[in-house]
């Protein structure tokens, strides 16, 4: 169904009104540059957080996981169409069901890496994959369900069990793109996919793995086809050139050194970046679906600028070495 941007008003407005308390990047460094961690966390009380101050690692992330679960279950309750926010939240689903069908393959209990930002709650996926039930999820994911933990039992290798799982995660996101009509939505799953294969290329060649090994990561649905990447990655054509004219030619250039053992961090950094330019076009836009996809997408990317600065600290990690792997944000 199309997105009827009228229906939209109310809410566009609200989250504008958001964005303005939001972190940018000057804030973000103010903080990272507190004297103390204590300082730190005081400065993000005044940006809405809860006080961190006397937290220890698991507490912060604890905390940060919570306050996108919230933040999520507050604009489904309001959007017009809840859709637009299973674009975000399917990604915890599928990040769920990684963890439950390995724990399971080993015996052990790993409810401590579960998020509760998903669709669906951890103990329901559980009880889908322990009992067989793929009919309680959409059907794609289902079926992925079935084949992750069928081939995980049957090899034993986990890397390639998550392929089939991140397949239909971006299948699913594909469909939900198609459903709602909207360009910006489109492009913004197709940017997500591209930079997902760029990534995998770029690793497949770092690790000299084979080309099929390529081939079973690779995803459909990006405006690079896998059969492009596949040819370039085989034939040692240079893979940047099939990225140098997008948003993601700031890791186009950073991509040989990258796959001959240069740096990983600059490339990765540089594919996430990719993403937030693409939503500050989500500015232009008065209303509709594009400000709730950028505000989310938006509060994704603070939470983990919060976490990797507030962990980084709190581990005694240099503020350099926490700000080179800062990514741009949003607002």
């Amino acid at each position: 169904m199309a997105i009827n941007n009228k229906s939209y008003v109310y809410l566009s407005a609200l989250l504008r009104a958001r964005e303005a308390k939001m972190l940018n990047g000057e804030k973000a460094e103010r903080i990272l540059n507190a004297s103390t961690f204590e300082e730190s966390a005081k400065q993000l009380v005044d940006c809405g957080y809860p006080d961190m101050s006397g937290m220890k690692i698991k507490d912060i992330d604890e905390c940060l996981n919570n306050r996108r679960a919230s933040i999520f279950s507050e604009i489904s309750l309001i959007v017009p169409d809840k859709s637009v926010v299973e674009v975000f939240q399917m990604k915890y689903d599928y990040h769920n069901a990684k963890v439950i069908i390995k724990a399971n393959a080993m015996d052990i209990d790993r409810a401590d890496l579960y998020s509760n930002s998903g669709r669906f709650s951890p103990e329901r996926l559980e009880n889908v994959i322990r009992e067989d039930k793929y009919y309680d999820v959409p059907q794609i994911m289902g079926t992925a369900l079935q084949e992750a933990k069928s081939y995980l039992a049957r090899t034993g290798n986990p890397q390639h069990a998550d392929f089939i799982l991140d397949k239909a995660y971006f299948g699913e996101l594909t469909i939900i793109s198609k459903q709602l009509e909207s360009p910006f939505i489109k492009g913004y799953v197709q940017l997500l996919i591209d930079s997902y294969n760029f990534r995998s290329a770029i690793r497949t060649l770092r690790m000299h793995k084979n080309i099929e090994f390529l081939r079973t990561a690779l995803v459909d649905g990006g405006t690079v086809s896998t059969e492009r990447v596949l040819i370039a990655a085989n034939s040692g054509e240079n893979l940047s050139s099939l990225y140098a004219n997008t948003l993601l030619g700031k890791a186009a250039s950073l991509a040989a050194s990258t796959a001959s053992g240069g740096s990983q961090t600059a490339f990765e950094l540089a594919c996430d970046n990719a993403v937030t330019a693409y939503l500050i076009n989500a500015k232009l836009v008065s209303f509709g679906a594009e400000p709730v996809i950028a505000y989310l997408a938006a509060t994704e990317g603070e939470i983990t600028t919060v976490r990797m600065i507030m962990t980084g600290k709190l581990a005694g990690i240099n503020q350099e070495n926490i700000s080179e792997r800062l990514r741009d944000l949003y607002a």
